[in-house]
């Protein structure tokens, strides 16, 4: 397959795919935009904050150079932006507990946050000092977007408390879509496999702007409330930190997502869970990432839609599928050669899948298909505005 990544030359008025599509694996450089409102009177302490922070980021492999700017029109304004060789280490640090520790005493200084990411598609000057002009690629062709963003959370609860949090969790009131003239709530899927939950929505607009209203409806708080006594993780909804401590935590970001050009059709929604072992959880999801971008570009497949979502070593790939998943398993899956099912494969901790490497040993699909597969807890799309 061929991959964007592959063609890092070229005018940007070249074919484009009409499919949509984004994806963290262009091999591009990333730029990241970092939007901080600063307390009155904490100026200084963020200032000493973010100088401890650089001095660490500064040996995070893939991280080129950073800049801290300061509004000159509102000086409690300020503005950190990052430069990165790609976009899959800067995930792999700003995921980690690593990241979660250095950015601790941010919190006592900052009003509020917002963080922006780009890949790099043209500019104009020569490369920066000191960097290898090999690595400083850029993206070779704009994706075509659909104006949604896609997210999810994910979270553990007690081992014998699936059933109850399960029936917790369908039960709820739906919020009002409309979250305000810019955003709103398209849909909200959830699934579960063994005692792990993922929440997957989608939302036009803003994202932070959609999550802070979700997390102010009382129905919303009510669910919440009511699954804290069988989470893994403790949590305590009224301590802005243990919140933020929990969510930040559950972030499972999108990494990669492709719809086919042709319409959907008799779509169906469904989820697969590969537990990653150590440290392989960004290379298992590009290999899923590539097997559906051949899926999708197979006319006569049944996969219609794919979003993979990962975070260290959890990585989940939604999908909807023409008819389902009880038709014949290697479309959905993906027909990439035996090699490359081989590297999946071995890069799955089995044991997280109560299975043995010598089950999957021959590449069994179907198998891996149904060890995979999670079951639906509820799925829900907000009717047209």
């Amino acid at each position: 397959m061929t991959t964007t990544s592959d063609r890092v030359s070229g005018p940007l008025t070249q074919q484009v795919s009409q499919r949509v599509s984004q994806s963290v694996f262009d091999g591009s450089r990333l730029r990241v935009v970092l939007l901080v409102d600063v307390y009155d009177g904490a100026q200084q302490e963020f200032l000493e904050a973010y100088e401890h922070l650089c001095h660490q980021v500064a040996s995070v492999p893939g991280h080129v150079s950073d800049q801290l700017c300061q509004s000159i029109e509102n000086p409690s304004q300020w503005l950190i932006t990052s430069e990165w060789e790609s976009a899959p280490p800067f995930l792999t640090w700003v995921n980690s507990e690593e990241h979660v520790d250095m950015v601790a005493p941010l919190h006592n200084c900052v009003r509020d946050t917002r963080s922006l990411r780009f890949h790099i598609v043209r500019e104009t000057g020569g490369p920066a000092a000191g960097v290898d002009s090999g690595q400083r690629r850029l993206q070779a062709a704009p994706r075509i977007g659909d104006g949604v963003i896609r997210h999810a959370l994910t979270f553990t609860v007690k081992p014998g408390s699936e059933e109850t949090v399960a029936r917790i969790l369908s039960g709820y009131t739906s919020p009002e879509p409309r979250v305000d003239d810019d955003t709103r709530l398209c849909r909200t899927s959830l699934f579960m496999h063994g005692n792990r939950v993922v929440r997957a929505i989608e939302v036009r607009g803003d994202l932070l702007a959609a999550l802070r209203h979700v997390a102010r409806q009382p129905e919303v708080r009510a669910v919440e409330e009511a699954i804290n006594p069988y989470l893994e993780q403790q949590r305590d909804l009224d301590d802005p930190a243990s919140a933020r401590a929990f969510f930040t935590r559950a972030a499972l970001p999108a990494v990669h997502h492709v719809t086919a050009a042709r319409k959907m059709s008799d779509a169906v929604r469904q989820a697969l869970y590969y537990p990653a072992r150590e440290g392989c959880g960004m290379r298992l999801a590009e290999l899923l990432a590539q097997q559906d971008e051949a899926a999708v570009d197979d006319p006569r497949g049944p996969v219609l839609c794919s979003t993979i979502f990962q975070r260290d070593d959890v990585v989940m790939r939604l999908i909807d599928v023409q008819g389902g998943l009880d038709g014949e398993s290697v479309p959905v899956l993906g027909r990439g050669d035996g090699g490359r099912m081989a590297e999946l494969t071995s890069l799955l901790d089995v044991e997280a899948l109560g299975t043995d490497a010598a089950a999957l040993a021959d590449g069994d699909a179907a198998r891996l298909l149904s060890l995979a597969r999670m079951e639906l807890v509820t799925d829900r799309c907000a009717p047209e505005a």
